[in-house]
């Protein structure tokens, strides 16, 4: 029989329980201050591992080595809760502040070999917090990654496919759920993308507009349904070794000194 918190993770593999995921609403607000953070720092200490209970995205302006960090949403699956780290008004405080056991830290968390991290697409997010914040990602699962390893073998692993595209196709929203998940989208996008008339500093206005809270939160909720339903089809030995050392690879590469964030070659996956 499978443990309470793995039950959950197989229940959210059920359509009838996507409603949780897309519309839940337990966002903390933006967390801008060192005891803000030893609080959210408690409420990650000994969390299960198996399945993961941290899943991590980041915002900036042009994020990257040559850009800035804003933000780091932190979604915790057993508590289903959404922290938006403000790193724009915390700079490395928010990764050194420590919990009240005086020794854990976001740093400690996000560089410890024991706790996985769930991203999409780890490369521009961990090319950031590396150049800027001196932070090596570790145990790191990549969502990307698992999702074109767990395509059907008549389908091509050429081209990645980017966050909306999965949400779409393997998350089971109801067409009122959808419409909600495009509009918070279209909201976002129209006040940060330049080619919508936006600017990304959007991100670091302060306060930041509910708008921008909503888009930060949005996308981050549905990596746990994502996780589940790869990771139901990862099964085979050979290709999680090659998810494994292909995302290994990403953290190495996006470190170097040469690394590039944008161009084509982004779109392109390891297996090509």
């Amino acid at each position: 029989m499978p443990d309470s918190y793995t039950q959950k993770f197989l229940e959210s593999m059920d359509p009838s329980q996507s409603n949780s995921l897309s519309t839940a609403d337990q966002s903390s607000g933006l967390i801008d201050t060192p005891e803000a953070m030893t609080s959210v720092i408690d409420t990650l200490v000994a969390l299960p591992s198996s399945p993961p209970s941290l899943f991590i995205d980041l915002e900036g302006v042009s994020l990257s080595r040559h850009g800035t960090v804003s933000v780091l949403q932190l979604f915790v699956f057993p508590s289903d809760r959404t922290y938006l780290i403000d790193i724009h008004t915390l700079g490395s405080k928010a990764f050194h502040a420590p919990g009240t056991d005086g020794q854990t830290t976001l740093r400690s968390i996000l560089e410890s070999n024991t706790i996985p991290k769930v991203f999409f697409d780890v490369r521009k997010d961990s090319d950031a917090l590396y150049a800027h914040f001196g932070i090596s990602l570790a145990a790191i699962l990549d969502l990307q990654l698992m999702e074109m390893a767990t395509r059907r073998p008549t389908l091509p692993k050429k081209y990645l496919n980017g966050l909306a595209k999965c949400i779409e196709k393997d998350v089971s929203l109801t067409l009122d759920e959808s419409h909600r998940w495009k509009t918070v989208k279209e909201k976002g996008r129209r006040l940060f993308a330049p080619e919508s008339g936006g600017n990304y500093e959007v991100f670091n206005a302060r306060p930041m507009s509910e708008d921008v809270q909503a888009y930060c939160v949005q996308d981050v909720k549905f990596m746990p349904k994502l996780w589940a339903v790869y990771n139901a089809k990862l099964t085979s030995p050979v290709w999680k070794a090659k998810v494994e050392n292909a995302t290994g690879d990403r953290v190495v590469m996006s470190q170097s000194a040469s690394f590039d964030g944008n161009g084509p070659h982004m779109k392109f996956g390891p297996w090509h």
